[in-house]
This record gives C-alpha cells, sequence and structure tokens, in this order.
C-alpha cells in the first residue's frame, strides 16, 4: 500500500507576506499535460499549449510537445511572446536558452515515435529555473533517459511526469526514468481516468510518500520540498 499523508507544500490560496514571494512559484495543473507557472514577478507560462485545454489567461510563454495536437497547436493567438516548439522542421535538435525577466529555460532534446520509426532529436523536455527551483516538464516522453540526458538536465527539484503507462512511456519505464532524475517532488499528468492514475500509483511500493492536493494550484519554493521523494496529485481537468 502506498502511504498517503497532507501535503506539505503551500496551497495557492494562501497569502504571502510581504517580501516573501521572491522564492516561490505558483504552479496550476490545468489538465492533461498543461501546468501554468507564474513566476515571483509575474511572468506567465503554459507548458504544452494545445486547442483544447487552455488556462484561462493569455500566457506570456508557451512550450508545445510534438506528439498529438493536444500537445501542440498550429494557430498560437497573437500576444504570446515567445513560442517554444520543441522540435523542429527539419529534422534537427533545436536548442533554447531563455532568459525571460527572473525565469530561464532551456530544454533537452529527446526522440520520438512517429508509426515504426524513430525521430532522434524530435521532441524535448523543457526545464524551467524560477525562484530557486528547477522544474522539469516530461512531455510526451518515449524512452527511459539515457544518462547523457540526465547530465544535460542536471538537478531537478520538480518533474511533471507523464503517467498514462501506454501512449508515453509504460509504467516500468516512467518509474525507472523518475529514479535516474531523482527529483524530491513529482506531479503526475497525462493520464485518463482515476483508474490509470491509480494504477500508476499501485507501483510506486515503498519508494515515494503520496499526497493528493484539493486545489489544482500549489506554491512550491526550496524550503517546503519534501524532505522523502513524494508524488503529489493536483486535481486537473
Amino acid at each position: 500500500m502506498v502511504a498517503e499523508r497532507p501535503s506539505r507544500i503551500i496551497p495557492a490560496a494562501f497569502r504571502l507576506a510581504a517580501g516573501e514571494t521572491d522564492r516561490q512559484v505558483r504552479l496550476t495543473f490545468v489538465g492533461h499535460a498543461t501546468f501554468l507557472m507564474e513566476s515571483p514577478r509575474g511572468v506567465t507560462i503554459a507548458t504544452d499549449y494545445n486547442d483544447y485545454v487552455r488556462p484561462d489567461i493569455l500566457p506570456q510563454i508557451v512550450t508545445m510537445n510534438r506528439a498529438h495536437d493536444t500537445h501542440y497547436t498550429n494557430n498560437p493567438p497573437a500576444g504570446i511572446e515567445h513560442i517554444l516548439r520543441g522540435w523542429s522542421e527539419d529534422g534537427s535538435p533545436v536548442h533554447y536558452d531563455l532568459t525571460v525577466d527572473d525565469v530561464w529555460i532551456h530544454n533537452v532534446p529527446t526522440n520520438i515515435r512517429q508509426g515504426a520509426a524513430t525521430r532522434y532529436d524530435g521532441n524535448s523536455i523543457f526545464v524551467f529555473e524560477v525562484a530557486g527551483l528547477c522544474i522539469a516538464h516530461l512531455g510526451h516522453l518515449h524512452h527511459v533517459l539515457t544518462q547523457d540526458h540526465l547530465e544535460a538536465l542536471g538537478r531537478i527539484d520538480v518533474v511533471l511526469a507523464p503517467v498514462d503507462g501506454s501512449y508515453t512511456l509504460d509504467i516500468e519505464g516512467m518509474l525507472e526514468t523518475l529514479k535516474g532524475i531523482n527529483a524530491p517532488l513529482v506531479i503526475p499528468m497525462h493520464y485518463f481516468s482515476t483508474w490509470g492514475l491509480d494504477r500508476f500509483l499501485s507501483h510506486l511500493g515503498k519508494n515515494y510518500e503520496v499526497t493528493r492536493a484539493e486545489s489544482p494550484s500549489v506554491v512550491l519554493s526550496r524550503e517546503t520540498l519534501p524532505r522523502k521523494p513524494t508524488i503529489m496529485v493536483l486535481p486537473g481537468r
């Protein structure tokens, strides 16, 4: 049985005292593989921005994954300042090194299945350094990460991980990947039912504690990272 306990992470409704917000980031699970991040200085980022599941606000920065049309859009709205696609049309790997105010974004190219073939460096993991935290969005990951991938990622504090166990990695592959990344906090995404989520959680054994947040929004900081590796389930649509 997986141990579950109340979360130590601060709910987003918490009102911070003046001067205490510069080391905290607000993260909201919008749904599927889309999260909205809000930096201490108000930079807004949406991951896997698409035409179906979107945050209520227009973000300044969007990232996209090449997989299905629930992970990207060909028609992003006007007003988005930075559109970061995790692939290139000519097949070469893309490399981002973008700083916007108090946020630094870079990517680690990964491979993607295309039918029976593999497109090497055809997708990306995006890493967001904000408020002293390194947050990695694994995207529509199709393979276990190599040592080179892990070294390129560096230290990761929070990982946003697809746990469907079929369209992306199987459960064993995802657990191996999470073990390699070794982040103190994992937030599941890309699952299609409570049964699918619970199936993933049932494979954790004693390696993780599990918390379930009541709100889809949390405020994260280095000071509130869990001491033991933890899976935090956020409600989302």
